[in-house]
């Protein structure tokens, strides 16, 4: 092989490809394109991952008043592009990472780079009750700033306990009549100074020691079926939509089982934020953390980009 096209071929490889543009990736990008290694971002919907689809951020250092996600994501964005980071807007659908040089096999292509970030996030979990498949999209969401506007001057549900529920609950009351917080226990996950918000609302109706087991209606949805746990009785309440935040779970999807994962899917990693493959890093949400946050996810994609320069430059002096 001559040495002209060895060159071209070396210049076709990354150092480094992230799968992900949420909060995690776009630091990771920035880091990575700042310190100067030829950087990719892999991602199949808009930049930004679920923070851009949050009305507000209020716990992200600098904004005392809070700051809209979409608005901040797409700076994380516009800073990534700066530094000139690729973007491939395509689904990664497999990884092989027996080689040095690491592959991921998009919808159309497979690209190559010699260090791997996944900070691919994680999507909202579902009910999996009978009619939540059915109502997607006429009645059943899991983005309430998406969707909320549909909702204007009706009833609506909302299903979970932690910051997410109670904080679009509360962005819920800019459209809807009602809004009624369904939720399984008497106590919340969510912080205090957010619960405390919603119980001042008049608008926020609370059913506690309640779960959800059935969505019910005929062309959208009307209500749903509630089982008390404490005593197991049942009762239907009505309701033009329900909102539905019980969690997330990671996407994975794409990865097999080369990478150690926990029991529901989330990447293992070392304080440095390797994988158990050398040159693979994970950052964010899809990793096992403690807390998922977009301050721990931009920390997270700092932290790998930067062990990311440190490997590369390993193996070039090897």
């Amino acid at each position: 092989m001559s040495t002209v096209l060895l060159e071209e071929l070396l210049q076709m490889i990354y150092d480094v490809i992230i799968v992900g543009a949420g909060p995690a990736g776009l630091t990771a990008g920035i880091y990575a394109s700042r310190g100067g290694l030829k950087t990719a971002i892999v991602e199949l919907a808009m930049p930004g991952g679920q923070a851009a689809s949050t009305d507000k951020i209020e716990n992200y250092p600098g904004f005392p008043e809070g700051v809209n996600g979409y608005e901040l994501m797409n700076a994380f964005h516009q800073q990534a592009l700066s530094f000139g980071v690729e973007f491939v807007y395509e689904e990664v659908k497999g990884l092989d990472l027996k080689e040095t040089v690491k592959k991921i096999h998009t919808d159309s292509s497979v690209l190559e780079a010699k260090a791997l970030i996944i900070a691919a996030g994680s999507k909202p979990r579902l009910l999996n009750v009978p009619g939540e498949e059915f109502f997607k999209g006429r009645g059943v969401s899991y983005c309430a700033t998406c969707d909320g506007a549909f909702f204007r001057g009706k009833k609506v549900v909302v299903v979970g306990g932690g910051d997410s529920a109670i904080e679009e609950g509360l962005y819920l009351t800019k459209f809807a009549e009602e809004v009624i917080l369904i939720h399984r226990r008497e106590g919340f996950r969510a912080s205090q100074i957010i619960v405390d918000r919603a119980k001042e609302n008049s608008k926020i109706r609370f059913e506690l020691n309640y779960v959800v087991e059935e969505i019910l209606g005929s062309d959208h949805v009307e209500g749903v079926r509630v089982r008390n746990a404490l005593d197991s009785t049942r009762k239907e309440i009505k309701a033009d939509g329900v909102f539905i935040y019980v969690g997330t779970s990671p996407n994975v999807q794409f990865i097999d089982s080369e990478i150690k994962t926990d029991e529901r899917g989330y990447i293992y990693t070392n304080q440095f934020l390797q994988t158990n493959i050398e040159g693979v890093y994970a950052a964010g949400d899809i990793r096992t953390t403690p807390l998922r946050q977009v301050s721990t996810a931009v920390g997270d994609g700092a932290l790998a980009a930067v062990e990311v320069e440190k490997y590369l430059a390993e193996q070039h002096h090897k």
